[in-house]
């Protein structure tokens, strides 16, 4: 399998973190890298690097794009996770844009409902409700060991 890293940005809900948990329960050998945490770090030791995100307004945080041009070593294999109210495929264009830059092969994307109350979400409750769902964290859990 070799190294794995996944470098994520989950504020609001920790919708994306929750995600990210039961991958690390799966392997406990995984890197979890918090962009709000670190600005840098040395990611060429790693085999697969992850991208992790909650979406907002139709993209990954802007601060995984930061972290991305700044760490992210040229040709590795790349991965990502979203959590979104609105889960739809063109949420993980910003950032695959952002990884070919440096010349990364895609090996898989996840995305599963996250709960979001943002801007006028709110007033209505919230969108996805109870979202990531346990059966939702097991199928990121399976996502993960097929890369």
């Amino acid at each position: 399998m070799g190294k794995t890293a996944i470098v994520y940005y989950s504020q609001h809900h920790g919708n994306t973190k929750k995600v990210l948990d039961a991958i690390a329960g799966y392997d406990n050998d995984i890197m979890l890298i918090d962009v709000t945490e670190k600005h840098e770090v040395d990611l060429t030791g790693y085999d697969r690097i992850g991208f992790a995100s909650g979406i907002y307004f139709g993209k990954f945080a802007e601060q995984l794009h930061n972290f991305a041009k700044v760490n992210l070593p040229t040709g590795k294999d790349v991965f990502f996770i979203a959590t979104a109210g609105n889960p739809i495929n063109h949420n993980f264009n910003s950032i695959v844009a952002a990884t070919k830059e440096k010349h990364c092969n895609e090996i898989g994307r996840f995305q599963c409902g996250g709960f979001d109350t943002f801007g006028p979400f709110k007033i209505v409750g919230g969108l996805q409700k109870g979202h990531p769902t346990e059966e939702e964290l097991q199928v990121a859990v399976e996502f993960y060991k097929n890369l």
